[in-house]
C-alpha cells in the first residue's frame, strides 16, 4: 500500500517541490492552498488530490484531516511573509497565526494518525530561526518558534512512534524571493555570501523532506535541517 502524506502549503512554492519529488517516489499526496485558484493553478497528476485549506481555520483543518482515513507523512509548508508590514501588530499576529500556530494546529490534528502508521512530521523553519530579519519580525519569531516547536513534539511524541523532524531553507527560487531575484543588487549580496554561489531550488528542499519522513531516518528526531547552499555556514 502507497503511503500518505499530507503537505500544507503543496501547490506552490517549495511545498510544491516537496509534493514532486514525493509523488516521484511512489507516495500518494493530499497538497493544500490557501484559495480555490491556487489550487486550481496547481497541475494535476496520478496520486496526487487537491484541497483548499486555510491554516488559521481549526475547523477546516479537523475537517479535512477526518477525511485522511491514513496519514504517514505531514509535511508543514503553509506560510507567509509581509515584508514591510510586520511591525503593524495585527499583521504580525496574522502572520505568527499562519506559520507558527497554523504548524501546531496541523501537528495536532494528524497526530493521532500519525501514531497509529508510525509516520512522521516534517516543518519548515527558515534561516531566520537561527538570526533575525529586521524588516521581518512576524516571520522571524514564527519561524524560531517553528524551529522550537519541533523540537518539543519530537520529545512528546517520539514514545508514541512520531518522528518531528523540520527543513531550514536558505535562498530558494520561489515566487516568494522573485522580487529579491530581480533586484540584481540584492541577488548579487545574497548570492555573494552563499558559499554555492546560486539559489536552492524547490526540488532540492523537497528531497531532503523526503528523506526525513522515510525510513531512512528512523533514528532522527527533533532536528532542523539547514538546506541553505552553506549560506549559515558563512
Amino acid at each position: 500500500m502507497a503511503k500518505h502524506a499530507l503537505v500544507t502549503g503543496g501547490t506552490q512554492g517549495i511545498g510544491h517541490g516537496v509534493v514532486e519529488v514525493l509523488l516521484d517516489a511512489g507516495w500518494q499526496v493530499t497538497a493544500t492552498g490557501v484559495s480555490e485558484e491556487e489550487v486550481a493553478a496547481c497541475p494535476d497528476r496520478e496520486g496526487l488530490a487537491k484541497a483548499r485549506l486555510d491554516v488559521t481555520d481549526a475547523s477546516a483543518v479537523a475537517g479535512l484531516v477526518a477525511g485522511l482515513g491514513r496519514l504517514d507523512g505531514l509535511v508543514n509548508c503553509a506560510g507567509i511573509l509581509l515584508r514591510g508590514q510586520e511591525y503593524d501588530l495585527e499583521v504580525f499576529q496574522r502572520v505568527v497565526d499562519v506559520n507558527l500556530v497554523g504548524t501546531m494546529r496541523l501537528c495536532v490534528a494528524c497526530q493521532p494518525l500519525l501514531a497509529k502508521s508510525g509516520g512522521a512530521i516534517v516543518n519548515t523553519a527558515s534561516m531566520l530561526s537561527f538570526f533575525g530579519g529586521p524588516l521581518v519580525p512576524a516571520y522571524s519569531a514564527s519561524k524560531g518558534g517553528v524551529a522550537q516547536l519541533t523540537k518539543a513534539l519530537a520529545a512528546k511524541w517520539a514514545a508514541e512512534g512520531v518522528r518531528v523532524n523540520a527543513v531550514a531553507p536558505g535562498w530558494i527560487e520561489t515566487g516568494m524571493t522573485q522580487g529579491l531575484r530581480d533586484d540584481k543588487a540584492r541577488e548579487a549580496g545574497i548570492l555573494g555570501r552563499t558559499p554555492m554561489g546560486r539559489w536552492g531550488l524547490p526540488r532540492e528542499v523537497g528531497e531532503q523532506v523526503a528523506w526525513l519522513l522515510s525510513d531512512k531516518a528512523s533514528f532522527t528526531t527533533g532536528a532542523v535541517l539547514p538546506v541553505d547552499g552553506g549560506y549559515l555556514a558563512m
